[in-house]
Formats: structure tokens, sequence, C-alpha cells
């Protein structure tokens, strides 16, 4: 039994959409990280963050790690590059660029960091929008030439790192993009699952109430 610890509207959303990508059965667990998630939910994630799966006693969790993890898992999917293939190299980095950089940089600059490249581990702001530029310039998906869960963590950082939180340029690169792969049943089914699952959390219900919505 595969287990989902999930937030709605969160980064755990990735996860959401690439479990109705792989098409596997789990159970969600949900924990409501703006209330405050329970103390022994540490045990399941130190930081008390969202995603984390339990998959028969397994437990893993960062975006990056558990897309890999499952992909790996279930490969009958065919959304993961297998060792040997010349897609596994950038598949994996592309993973981790995303967690490693794309995600920190992209908080920096919302939040005003003023810093140079050395400071910190996950560089400059304009370094990785001309690397993901020119990558999704020179390819359809940001591993090649196929679809594979990496797009499913791209697709949605930059879904809404640049239509959300307006933290990553709209360039007609990005656009293009977005529109190749989130034309897909699995994002369109988590994006209303999630839609439903927020309209019950305390924090949006509020939020939605003082909209008038």
């Amino acid at each position: 039994m595969l287990t989902f610890y999930h937030a709605p509207w969160s980064r755990s959303s990735a996860i959401l959409w690439l479990l109705e990508e792989l098409g596997i059965d789990y159970r969600m667990e949900l924990v409501d990280i703006r209330a405050g998630a329970p103390e022994e939910y540490r045990l399941i994630q130190p930081s008390k963050k969202v995603p984390a799966i339990d998959h028969d006693g397994t437990i893993v969790t960062e975006r990056a790690a558990i897309a890999i993890y499952l992909g790996d898992a279930f490969p009958e999917a065919g959304l993961a590059p297998a060792i040997g293939d010349a897609d596994r190299a950038e598949y994996l980095t592309m993973l981790v660029y995303h967690d490693a950089v794309f995600d920190p940089v992209i908080s920096a600059k919302v939040k005003g960091l003023s810093y140079i490249s050395n400071d910190y581990s996950f560089g400059l702001f304009d370094d990785m929008v001309a690397n993901m530029e020119r990558k999704l310039s020179q390819r359809p998906f940001v591993a090649g030439d196929r679809f594979t869960l990496a797009d499913v963590i791209f697709g949605a950082g930059i879904n809404f790192t640049m239509n959300i939180l307006k933290g990553l340029p709209e360039r007609p690169v990005f656009k293009d993009y977005l529109a190749r792969v989130t034309d897909r049943p699995s994002y369109k089914r988590s994006q209303d699952q999630d839609a439903a699952l927020a309209a019950q959390v305390p924090a949006f219900q509020a939020m939605f109430a003082q909209k008038g919505m």
C-alpha cells in the first residue's frame, strides 16, 4: 500500500499529479500544514512539510526523491528512463535541479534576497532563467524528447511560479512548455481533486469568504 501525505495547493500538489500520471493505487493522508501539522507527523517528515510517501513501510520525502523512487518502482508506466538509458542522467539532473536550484532561487527572488552567486549553493536567479530558456528552446521536454516524471515536477513548478506566484518571467518558451505538459488527463484530474480538497481546508475557506467566493 502506498500512503501519500498531502496538503492541497502546496508543493505536494506536484506529487498528486505524478501519482495520477502513474495510474497507481494510493491512499491519501491529508496534512493541514496551514493550521500546523501534528507533532507525530515529524516521524514521517522531520520538518512537518509535505509531500511524503510511505510505500509498504518505506518512507520517502522531498519531491525529487519521491519522483525518482516512484518512477523506478513502477517502470511499467514508462515515465522514468531506466539505468543505462541515454536520457537517465539528464532526467536525474533536472529532477534535482528543480528542488536544489529552481525552487530556492525563485523563493529568494520573491523575498527580495540580495546576494552574489557564491553566497548560496543554488546560484543566481538570472542564471536559472537563462538555463531553463536554453534547455526548453532546444527540446520539447526538460529531460529530452519524451515526457517523463521530471516534466510533472517542472510543469507544476513553472505553472505555480509563473502564473500564480508571479516570480518567474512570462517567457514564450515557458508558456509553450506548459501548454504541452498540462494538456494531459492526469493533470486535469489532479487539479480538480486538489481544488475540491482545498475547499475543505479552513484557511482556504476563510480566504474564499473574505473574497466573497
